[in-house]
């Protein structure tokens, strides 16, 4: 492994190791790269792992989380939301969050049933890959800004990382509610001091860069992610999960 490639395993491992002491834990999974690099990174250091996938029947999270783990064989457990139930937790959720921001309501809505899945399998640590696409570029923001170089794209990192951080406890607030924590060891102070002096080259390569975080999807094809998870386009949890396209219906 080339020396910048066991670096950043290297500090994954680090902050996963640092921010999550509960060796029984759940991973909010999609299939995509990010989940499933941290998913086995945690299996490989002896955690005991299950993949937790929420969403709609036969959303594309719940049918891509099944078809990458066919190839890793881990536990998991999948959680299809229940159309007739639905509808009141959205109120409940903006309720206690006390926010209109929608993607905000939309994430706490996801891992309510992150959290409660976790809790009916007796699991009170969920671990996210959450931080990921804010520090690596993930986001077509990115590609947006890449005209204005370097700083224009340090500024959107700054403002996402900001949000994301606010949003978590957004998320925390709901997780509670279950008795379950959800921690995201990539947005850890150190893990985002190092991150942040990764050359963008390494991150995005122009304006019509689709499919970014280069250097994390080579370091998860070199640790044994599946291809087909590596290569995968960005699918944000609440599109994946079909929770936006549910949510915008019952508005």
């Amino acid at each position: 492994m080339d020396a910048k490639y066991q670096e950043l395993f290297d500090k994954i491992k680090d902050s996963i190791t640092k921010r999550v002491p509960e060796k029984k834990i759940g991973i909010a999974y999609s299939g995509g790269v990010d989940s499933t690099l941290v998913s086995k990174i945690c299996k490989d250091m002896n955690y005991d792992i299950t993949l937790l996938t929420i969403g709609f029947s036969e959303s594309h999270d719940i049918l891509f989380a099944k078809e990458v783990n066919e190839q890793l064989n881990y536990p998991h457990h999948v959680l299809e939301i229940d159309p007739k139930d639905f509808p009141s937790i959205p109120s409940d959720i903006h309720e206690k969050i006390q926010t209109d921001n929608l993607s905000w309501n939309e994430n706490c809505i996801a891992f309510h049933y992150v959290s409660k899945l976790a809790k009916s399998l007796g699991i009170s640590t969920v671990v996210t890959a959450n931080g990921i696409d804010e520090l690596f570029c993930g986001y077509n923001a990115y590609r947006e800004a890449f005209s204005g170089g370097e700083s224009e794209i340090n500024k959107v990192m700054d403002a996402k990382l900001d949000n994301e951080l606010k949003m978590m406890k957004a998320v925390n607030l709901i997780a509670s509610e279950f008795g379950v924590q959800i921690l995201q060891p990539l947005l850890s102070p150190e893990f985002v001091d190092y991150a942040k002096t990764v050359p963008i080259t390494d991150k995005i390569t122009d304006s019509e860069d689709l499919y970014r975080k280069h250097i994390i999807r080579k370091l998860a094809k070199q640790v044994g992610v599946p291809e087909v998870s590596c290569n995968k386009r960005k699918k944000a949890l609440q599109y994946g999960s079909k929770i936006h396209k549910t949510l915008l219906k019952t508005r």
